[in-house]
């Protein structure tokens, strides 16, 4: 399976956070995007223990949104 991961940098602990849109519980924090990716395969594998989830979203894309 592929899941598409939203990923932020926190400003005030300049963790990494990244989380599956939809996908209740994948959601996961480290200091590098190396570790952020392999904590966010251990999160979704465990939560596949419990079954294929039904996701209540699905990421579709961003928008750049320019205010003047």
């Amino acid at each position: 399976m592929i899941y598409t991961a939203v990923i932020e940098r926190c400003t005030d602990t300049g963790f990494y956070v990244g989380f599956i849109p939809g996908f209740a519980g994948a959601h996961t924090q480290a200091e590098s995007l190396d570790a952020l990716h392999e904590n966010l395969r251990e999160v979704i594998t465990m939560l596949l223990e419990d079954g294929e989830p039904r996701l209540d979203s699905e990421f579709v894309g961003t928008q750049t949104v320019v205010v003047a």
